[in-house]
């Protein structure tokens, strides 16, 4: 590969740092890495970006310290030289400003210097890290899919090959990619397995397992087949138990953001008390948008927090479900079929709930509501629809999971009996009723009976056929591990045995996760109502009460600031925060059940709850 000037330069300057002792756990998390990029240049580059880092933020430090004032300046180099141990017993030296300003910018381009390094080697081991969890979340599957390859061949290089043109097993099918990789150009497949099983992240999954891989196979087909049922129970229970403490880990999420959640109201509530007796609260200060009261400030900064803390849980959700029960990621079509897919896609749904949500967002800005509500109604407008229509594309898809997993064990309860896969299928597509499958299976059958092919290539065209209609998780993960194994040769009863043990593990495991999660759901929408009762409780009988203590203030000598409670005001304020509490609540609750489409339905139809409750009470 030629190297431009600029990588020439700095691999002259920098690239003896690769050498150091300081430098050797990040050449290892460079290997772990898989970076195309030899280490000495990376390095090299990191050092020239350090020095560039360093050398701007000095100059940027030492022009603000010029152009400090030099009141300021002095009171702050006599709050340094006062809060240190020693120097504080010492006469203050007086340095002159530019002295100053020189001391303070080697200082801090020297640090940006220092965690500029520091940045690039997390950098690596952050790719190392996220390579390992994925090999872990990936290795089970593709272990499950390797026995189900041995059943029909022998073939190390061959059954690689397989898994790593799965896309479905991430990391684990590039790591499998690599060691074919290495043994094409070493010539042995042997020595390309120890290489990766040296390199990989993930020591004490992956690389014992290419190990023991390359010893199993070496003696023989059963010997493989016997260690690879052994290596995916084993590598299932940990998995569990991996998700078992994934879900402790939910629950102290779910407590946290309870508590985190109802503190903006709280915090509301008592600046409003505290204001009675703080005129301090109502001072203006000033800021880009106009001058703002404190309390101004702190009731924006309580609803911006919460909008944080509900998305920051949203996240946290998100990423502990197991990615492979994962809510789909659907697609929209272009043209006009983005409108005939509306009711059954929600990535279609999104655009005419979009046109609607802005109609009505410009219905309630001419009729007079004002900025905010035109904003929350227009995104109940919005999230309702389109999460309508998730909902009932994701009953669709359970059903189809439901019926699918009984097809197929009626499929291998046919073969069983000794009948062909064919006619195992015409068979259950005449008797059995598969409700939503039923045209699916009907489909699978009539293409089984074509005649225009090899057997084994209309058999696999028609299981990736059956598996595009279906076109849920489950069925691709399942049906693809089917078509895999039949390429290979595998025997076709003794597929469907492993499938169906497959197929009632995914099945199983995700209608516990969808009973888990459902708790979380349910302390999002209790979290929402306990705050709109709360809020609604102060702004009924609180905020009068100290109305008119502040009335009356004057006659009884009490000194009580006669503006710091003005009910419009503050039950607008409230309002806000609740509304911004909804937000965050449904996010948690709608990521805990389904996915980001659900959290628009759950956000919105808080945000709707609320503004009912307001309005009929008479406080909008």
């Amino acid at each position: 590969m030629t190297e431009n000037p600029l990588d020439r330069g700095l691999y002259a300057l920098f690239s003896r740092h690769a050498d150091r002792t300081r430098h050797a756990r990040d050449r290892d998390h460079y290997r772990a890495a898989n970076l195309a990029t030899p280490f000495e240049r990376f390095l090299a580059r990191v050092y020239g970006l350090s020095w560039v880092a360093g050398l701007g933020a000095a100059c940027w430090t030492a022009l603000l310290v010029l152009l400090v004032p030099a009141d300021l300046l002095a009171s702050l180099v006599a709050t340094v030289h006062g809060a240190l141990p020693v120097l504080d017993r010492l006469p203050a030296p007086g340095l002159p400003r530019p002295a100053v300003a020189l001391l303070v910018a080697l200082l801090v381009g020297g640090l940006t210097k220092h965690l500029t390094v520091r940045a690039g080697g997390l950098y690596l081991r952050w790719l190392a890290s996220a390579r390992q969890s994925d090999i872990e979340r990936t290795l089970p599957g593709a272990v499950r899919y390797l026995r189900a390859l041995a059943t029909g061949s022998d073939d190390r290089a061959a059954m690689l090959r397989k898994v790593a043109n799965q896309d479905a097993y991430g990391e684990t099918s590039a790591a499998f990619g690599r060691v074919l990789t290495r043994a094409e150009l070493s010539g042995s497949l042997d020595a390309a397995l120890r290489r990766t099983a040296r390199d990989t992240p993930s020591r004490d999954l992956l690389a014992p397992f290419l190990l023991k891989f390359q010893e199993h196979a070496s003696t023989g087909s059963d010997a493989l087949s016997g260690y690879l049922e052994m290596e995916s129970r084993m590598l299932s229970h940990r998995q569990a138990r991996a998700r078992q403490r994934a879900q402790d880990f939910l629950e102290l999420v779910a407590e946290l953001f309870i508590v985190l959640l109802v503190l903006p109201a709280l915090l509301v509530i008592i600046l409003t008390v505290i204001a009675v007796l703080a005129p301090g609260l109502s001072s203006e200060v000033a800021t880009p948008l106009g001058p703002v009261t404190v309390r101004a400030l702190a009731v924006a900064g309580a609803g911006g927090f919460a909008l944080l803390v509900g998305a920051g849980a949203a996240l946290v959700v998100m990423q502990l479900r197991p990615p492979d029960q994962s809510p789909p990621e659907y697609e929209r079509p272009g043209g006009l079929a983005t409108f005939a897919t509306a009711t059954t896609n929600p990535a279609s749904a999104v655009v005419p709930a979009g046109l609607f949500a802005l109609l009505l967002g410009g219905l309630c800005w001419w009729l007079g509501y004002r900025p905010a509500n035109v904003i929350l109604l227009a995104y109940v407008a919005f999230g309702l629809p389109v999460g309508l229509v998730a909902v009932r594309r994701a009953r669709l898809d359970d059903a189809k999971d439901r019926e699918i997993k009984d097809v197929i064990h009626a499929v291998a309860g046919h073969m069983s009996l000794g009948r062909p896969f064919r006619e195992a299928v015409e068979t259950v597509a005449r008797e059995v009723d598969s409700g939503p499958l039923q045209a699916d299976v009907e489909d699978l059958a009539f293409t089984l009976g074509l005649t225009t092919g090899p057997d084994t290539a209309v058999r696999e065209g028609a299981l990736r056929r059956f598996t595009d209609r279906v076109g849920t998780p489950l069925a691709r993960q399942t049906m693809g591990l089917v078509t895999g194994a039949l390429e290979m040769g595998g025997e076709t009863d003794a597929v469907f045995d492993t499938l169906q043990t497959e197929v009632g593990r995914l099945y199983h495991e995700r209608k516990a996760l969808r009973s888990a999660m459902l708790v979380y759901v349910a302390v999002g929408w209790t979290t929402a109502l306990l705050v709109i009762g709360i809020v609604v409780a102060v702004n009924g009988n609180v905020l009068d009460g100290f109305s008119q203590l502040s009335a009356v203030s004057d006659a009884g000598g009490v000194a009580i600031d006669p503006d710091a409670v003005q009910p419009e005001r503050d039950r607008w304020r409230f309002y806000l925060v609740t509304q911004a509490t909804m937000l965050a609540s449904g996010w948690f609750a709608g990521s805990a059940a389904r996915g980001k489409y659900e959290a628009l339905l759950h956000s919105a139809a808080l945000v709707a709850v609320c503004y009912v409750v307001f309005a009929g009470a008479g406080m909008l």
